[in-house]
């Protein structure tokens, strides 16, 4: 068995630049725990003159193929992002017989099964750790240490960009915008934030865990997403008022029926919920299994050190697999369970209407929940001028006739406009 291995990196931003670091100051330390000297061989990079501090120039390199290629370079580790190149690269180390270790979700949650497929048929790693979670450790519980439990739902704050947004609109009052323009001065979201509050980066996650939780191949395109950007700062109010918090929730769930609903969405979580807790660019995890019941997983989900120390975990793993000879996991999908139809799965309903403030309209607005066969638990109204706000909590019904509510209240002579539904998840 080899004593050494060598790494390729394809990437060093933030996350590449602390994993080159690591790797560099904690060689003794990895190579005891690994069983073998893991050596940083080359890393490419879109630019080397690039300032990179404490990487080592004579390391760059701008030919990504040179790494792949390399029949000294053990494991490639991919932090680049994005679905091409880094498809094709990957692919191509995985040919040359090179275990891959990557942080891109957006990948795995497209084309997971292909890279899968291939790493299996060439009898190598694929692992991912850092994909979800930053340095929460969330996969490999999922993959080794509950899986001889059923998993019957994930819920999961998974993007830091949003919580940030969320936690400044509950604690200080603010408007999504407002909010949004300090998350980007501070550096929590992009210039261009679209995935994060679109929902896209959290439904790429949320893929990758319904995948594991329930042994079945889920795409980013089999998950319903819904962002933040229409919470409005008397949502956020309206939520605090009945003890409740607005979170960004990636829900992976199994129905009554044994067919698998992923969703991400706005989500009203009472505040004595673990996840209603949550704050700031935090992540976490929430687990519920047949046998141990309830699962926390709760720490930074995001930043180069954290995002490197998951990575660097990973890394350990293989070179342990390399040098004892054995394998790592694979990817698990002999369940193959149906995905179950949207309008099917149950959920709770929190709608807040302006209606006319006159008699009948209560009674106008019940007959429309009666009529699609949905229960009202609680009603709170307040005048207005010639309007009235009023405030509708669902029982738990399906979602199709939820929906088929709320469209028929828009047409209603008696409702001005439905000004906002929430999804409400944590009661029972």
């Amino acid at each position: 068995m080899k004593r050494e291995l060598g790494i390729g990196m394809l990437g060093c931003g933030v996350v590449g630049s602390q994993v080159a670091r690591l790797l560099t100051e904690d060689s003794g330390d990895f190579a005891a725990r690994s069983g073998a000297k893991l050596s940083l061989k080359k890393i490419a990079v879109r630019d080397v003159a690039a300032k990179r501090e404490q990487v080592k120039s004579e390391l760059l390199t701008k030919d990504a193929d040179s790494i792949v290629n390399d029949p000294s370079i053990d494991i490639v580790i991919e932090v680049m992002g994005g679905i091409e190149p880094a498809r094709t690269l990957i692919l191509k180390a995985i040919a040359n017989g090179k275990s891959i270790i990557t942080a891109n979700k957006a990948l795995l949650a497209k084309h997971g099964a292909e890279l899968f497929e291939a790493a299996d048929k060439k009898g190598v790693d694929l692992y991912y750790e850092a994909a979800v979670g930053g340095a929460i450790p969330i996969l490999r519980p999922l993959r080794e240490s509950i899986v001889g439990d059923h998993v019957h739902r994930i819920m999961g704050i998974v993007n830091g960009t949003t919580n940030y947004i969320l936690t400044k609109m509950d604690e200080e009052g603010s408007d999504f915008g407002a909010a949004l323009k300090e998350a980007q001065q501070l550096g929590f979201a992009e210039a261009d934030p679209t995935a994060d509050v679109e929902g896209h980066d959290a439904a790429a996650k949320a893929a990758i865990l319904a995948g594991l939780a329930f042994h079945t191949r889920v795409t980013s395109d089999q998950v319903s997403a819904e962002g933040i950007t229409k919470i409005t700062a008397r949502d956020v109010a309206v939520a605090h008022d009945i003890n409740h918090v607005i979170k960004l929730l990636a829900i992976a769930e199994l129905t009554e029926k044994g067919e698998v609903s992923v969703r991400v969405q706005p989500t009203l979580l009472p505040r004595q919920h673990p996840l209603a807790a949550v704050r700031n660019a935090f992540n976490a995890i929430f687990v519920e299994a047949e046998s141990a019941g309830e699962l926390m997983f709760y720490g930074r989900g995001a930043g180069g050190a954290p995002t490197a120390s998951a990575i660097l975990g990973d890394l350990i793993a293989i070179a342990r697999n390399m040098t004892s000879g054995g394998a790592g996991h694979g990817e698990s999908d002999y369940a193959e369970l149906k995905f179950a139809d949207p309008g099917s799965v149950n959920t709770r309903y929190l709608i807040r209407l302006d209606v006319n403030d006159r008699p009948g309209v209560l009674a106008s607005v019940a007959q429309i929940f009666a009529t699609n066969k949905v229960s009202i638990e609680t009603v709170r109204q307040s005048g207005r001028g010639n309007s009235a706000e009023l405030i509708v909590m669902t029982h738990s019904a399906d979602e199709g006739s939820l929906g088929k509510t709320v469209k028929e209240l828009a047409k209603s002579e008696v409702v001005k406009s439905v000004e906002s539904v929430l999804r409400v998840e944590g009661l029972r």
